[in-house]
């Protein structure tokens, strides 16, 4: 199993930041690949329960929102197209001096046999990708 956590500073209003992250196919214009809604959350669209595609054409993983803490917390889990026996995601945010602390945090037990370190640079990367991509969508 491997994890790690980036912390950063995005200039925006905490609301903005949590919503950029929480709304997942509102960030989809400045990734790489595209995020899209397959099955709403149980009592809101982009809700608990949500399940979003991430990838390019027929290539890619579906998460699933597991929890939403309104501008305070969002997590997720996958929950298909990875080899992983699990992956979850925590992002959670703050007030700083000049916007919000995101602190986003990944959490992955690979099903094929994967060095700790490696995995984390690969984590590491998925979720500078998330971040540089709100911080275009706030500029």
């Amino acid at each position: 199993m491997a994890s790690t956590t980036v912390d950063t500073v995005i200039a925006a209003p905490r609301a903005t930041v949590y919503r950029l992250f929480a709304d997942r196919e509102s960030i989809d214009p400045f990734l790489a690949v595209h995020v899209t809604l397959v099955k709403p959350g149980t009592t809101e669209r982009e809700g608990v329960g949500a399940q979003h595609k991430i990838g390019l054409g027929p290539v890619g993983v579906v998460e699933e929102i597991t929890a939403l803490v309104p501008n305070e917390r969002v997590e997720y889990k996958i929950v298909k197209g990875a080899p992983v026996k699990s992956h979850t995601g925590v992002i959670t945010f703050a007030d700083a001096d000049n916007g919000t602390r995101v602190s986003y945090t990944m959490t992955s037990d690979p099903s094929l046999p994967v060095p700790a370190k490696v995995l984390e640079i690969g984590l590491r990367g998925l979720i500078n990708q998330f971040i540089s991509a709100a911080r275009k969508a706030v500029d």
